[in-house]
C-alpha cells in the first residue's frame, strides 16, 4: 500500500493541483483541461511568453514558479512523466505574447517530443516559438550516454534569470541566446541515501546498504551505477563542489549563483549546514559565491538527498536574479 495521502498517483496530482491553485488564487490560475497553470498578473512589458512543465513529483517545480517575473505558464504531467503535447500547446498559446513563446526544457526524451509537437503546431498557427534545452547534470557527462546530460536542478536558475530578462521586454531571440548561455555556464550534481517512494507500489526506487549514498542520483531515480560511503559531510561537499567547478572550468575569481537544493526528506536544518560546506569548498578553490538559493525547489518526491548547482554569473545576470518576482515559490 502506498503511505502518500492519496487514493491514487493520478489522484495524488489532480488534488494537489487543485489544492496549489486554490491556496495561491492570488497568484496563478488553474487550467483543469488539459492542465496548466497560468500567472494571474504577468508583466505588461513582456513581449514573449515563458513555459516550463515536467512530470510531476518535482515541486514547487515548475509551477510554483509561476507568476510575476517568472514562468507564464506550466504543464505538469503525471508523476515523473512529460507532460502531454496538448497541455503544453494550451499553455502556450494561452501566454504567448505579440513576439512569440519561449519553451524551457529539462533533457529528457519525453519532454523534447512534447514539447517539440507542440511548437510545431504553434509555428503552424503563426505563433512563433523557440526552446531552451537545460541539461546541467554532471553525472551524465558521458560520450556513452547518447542523450547528453540530464536536466535538473539549475532549471530553477535559469526560470529567474529568463523571468526577469522576459520582464524588460526582451525579444525571443534574445531570450534564446540569453538561456544558452545560462545552460551552458551551469551545472549540478545530487546523491542521496534512500530512494523516493513509488506511489504506485509504495516500495523504494532502489536500495542502498546503511551509511551509502547514490553519488549522481537523477530526479526521478535513476541510479548512477557508482556509490560510496557517506562519510563526513564536508567531505562529500567537497568532492561534489570540485566535480561542478571542474565541468564548469571556472577559474579563481569567477563568480557563481548557487542552488543547495533538498530531494524532498531532507530538512532545511541540513540543507544550511552543506550549504556552510559548499561556500567553503568554493572559497577554498578562489570562487565568489555571489548568490544562494537555499531549500527544496526541485524535488524528487521524498528522496532522502540533496543536489547542488552552480551558474557561472557577472553583473548582468546578477542584476537579473535580485530583479524582483512573485510567485508561489518565490517571494521577493
Amino acid at each position: 500500500m502506498s503511505p502518500y495521502f492519496a487514493a491514487s498517483p493520478d489522484a495524488l496530482v489532480d488534488d494537489a493541483l487543485a489544492g496549489f491553485a486554490l491556496a495561491h488564487a492570488d497568484l496563478v490560475r488553474l487550467v483543469p483541461d488539459p492542465g496548466y497553470v497560468t500567472a494571474v498578473a504577468p508583466a505588461p512589458t513582456r513581449v514573449v511568453g515563458l513555459v516550463s512543465g515536467g512530470g510531476s513529483g518535482h515541486e514547487p517545480l515548475h509551477a510554483g514558479f509561476v507568476g510575476a517575473g517568472l514562468l507564464d505558464a506550466a504543464c505538469p504531467g503525471r508523476v515523473f512523466a512529460s507532460p502531454h503535447n496538448r497541455q503544453v500547446y494550451a499553455a502556450s498559446k494561452a501566454v504567448a505574447g505579440p513576439g512569440g513563446v519561449l519553451h524551457v526544457v529539462k533533457n529528457y526524451t519525453g519532454d523534447k517530443i512534447n514539447f517539440a509537437i507542440a511548437a510545431e503546431r504553434l509555428q503552424h498557427d503563426g505563433i512563433r516559438c523557440a526552446r531552451v534545452l537545460v541539461d546541467d547534470d554532471v553525472a551524465t557527462d558521458s560520450a556513452d550516454i547518447a542523450v547528453g546530460r540530464r536536466g535538473t536542478g539549475a532549471t530553477a536558475v535559469l526560470e529567474k534569470l529568463l523571468g526577469a530578462a522576459a520582464d524588460t521586454g526582451a525579444d525571443l531571440d534574445a531570450l534564446v541566446a540569453l538561456g544558452e548561455r545560462v545552460v551552458a555556464g551551469s551545472r549540478s550534481i545530487a546523491v542521496a541515501s534512500a530512494a523516493h517512494t513509488s506511489p504506485a507500489t509504495g516500495a523504494p526506487a532502489f536500495d542502498l546498504p546503511a551509511g551509502e549514498v547514490e553519488y549522481g542520483v537523477g530526479i526521478h531515480g535513476e541510479r548512477s551505477g557508482r556509490t560510496r560511503p557517506l562519510g563526513e559531510v564536508a567531505d562529500l561537499v567537497r568532492d561534489m563542489t570540485g566535480e561542478l567547478l571542474g565541468s564548469l572550468g571556472l577559474a579563481p575569481g569567477e563568480r557563481v549563483i548557487a542552488l543547495v537544493n533538498g530531494l524532498g526528506r531532507t530538512t532545511p536544518m541540513e540543507l544550511y549546514g552543506i550549504h556552510r560546506h559548499f561556500a567553503a569548498a568554493l572559497a577554498d578553490r578562489g570562487v565568489v559565491l555571489e548568490r544562494v538559493l537555499v531549500g527544496s525547489v526541485v524535488t524528487a518526491l521524498d528522496m532522502r538527498g540533496f543536489s547542488l548547482s552552480a551558474t557561472r554569473t557577472d553583473d548582468g545576470l546578477t542584476a537579473l536574479w535580485d530583479a524582483p518576482a512573485t510567485a508561489p515559490a518565490w517571494k521577493a
